[in-house]
């Protein structure tokens, strides 16, 4: 099975012509350009969004790693919309950038302009969240993290937060989805029910789940309903940090001490994410790293030249398979 923690993994590209829809924030600035005279790479990147304080780190990343590397880097907020962010895409494709990267809204509905990427011989990167494909020549490689394996982990760590605590007997579980159809959600679910179906199916339950779109608001809102419906929860799994700080705010007006009434596990480690731990509200984080720019820069130089990256393939059966993937463009030269 593969372990993304190193961030450099599944495959996939996307995108398509047109213009950009006038709701999406789009930065046409150029970070930089390449020494020795030569044009530098321009990088059109569609951000999923602003919604968490990872979120904010890894733009800053992208944004950073882009200026370091010397390339032209037009960016775009897609503020959560999968609307938006095919618009920026095909502008891309319009403005007939050298690479395309996007951290995809959600995993469907990509198919038609990947296509137009791919006709446009434009290669396609995705960044931190997968996509599902009928074709998955339509990209060339993925910069993210096992979402699966994360809630795994959270599975496997909330076993010790629950001994710590010295809980026993049934454990009544809410969780706080991400954005639905996001593959952090879909798959971050799916790896903490793995363990606890394997593990824990007398004693788990997950009574209540929601999604609260990986936002602070969403969290609060979403956990406030939780203690109304479900007023004797004992665990909180969320999947992010931010969503389990807004969850707190409405532990707390419940009167419920968060950390101790109601055990928290989230999925990040922003710094807010930190400071609730380190002050015994969230009882344990796991890490996912936002800081994806540097990695993301070395894929787009390789695709751009014709190289060769590393692709892992998702199977039916929810596994990754090791292939090799060459940029859909050859090596442009300048």
């Amino acid at each position: 099975m593969l372990n993304r923690r190193n961030f450099l993994t599944a495959a996939v590209g996307v995108a398509a012509a047109g213009s950009l829809a006038a709701c999406a924030k789009e930065d046409k600035s150029s970070t930089g350009t390449s020494s020795g005279g030569s044009k530098a790479i321009t990088l059109g990147f569609s951000q999923v969004g602003s919604e968490s304080g990872w979120r904010s780190a890894n733009t800053d990343s992208v944004k950073a790693a882009a200026k370091d590397a010397g390339y032209n880097l037009k960016f775009s907020d897609a503020q959560q919309k999968q609307e938006n962010q095919i618009s920026a895409i095909r502008s891309y494709i319009a403005q007939k950038v050298d690479v395309i990267a996007f951290s995809p809204v959600v995993v469907t509905g990509w198919d038609a302009v990947l296509k137009e990427a791919k006709a446009a011989k434009i290669p396609v990167v995705l960044t931190d969240r997968s996509v599902e494909t009928s074709d998955q020549s339509l990209y060339v490689t993925l910069v993210g993290s096992d979402f699966t394996a994360e809630g795994r982990r959270a599975g496997k760590i909330l076993e010790k937060v629950l001994a710590k605590a010295g809980v026993k007997g049934p454990v009544k579980i809410a969780q706080l989805e991400g954005t639905t159809g996001a593959a952090p959600a879909i798959e971050r679910a799916k790896g903490f029910k793995e363990v606890m179906d394997a593990d824990h199916a007398s004693d788990w339950k997950i009574v209540v789940s929601q999604t609260g779109d990986f936002t602070r608001a969403g969290g609060k809102q979403v956990m406030a309903a939780f203690l109304t419906s479900n007023p004797d929860i004992n665990v909180l799994f969320a999947h992010n940090d931010d969503m389990a700080i807004g969850a707190i705010q409405s532990i707390e007006a419940a009167g419920k001490k968060p950390g101790k009434d109601i055990l928290i596990v989230s999925i990040d480690g922003v710094k807010d994410g930190f400071v609730a731990m380190s002050e015994g509200k969230i009882n344990a984080i796991v890490e996912c790293n936002p800081l994806l720019g540097p990695q993301l820069m070395e894929v787009v130089k390789t695709v751009h030249d014709g190289g060769s990256v590393e692709r892992w393939i998702k199977t039916k059966e929810g596994d990754f398979m090791q292939d090799q993937a060459k940029a859909a463009l050859p090596s442009r030269k300048y």
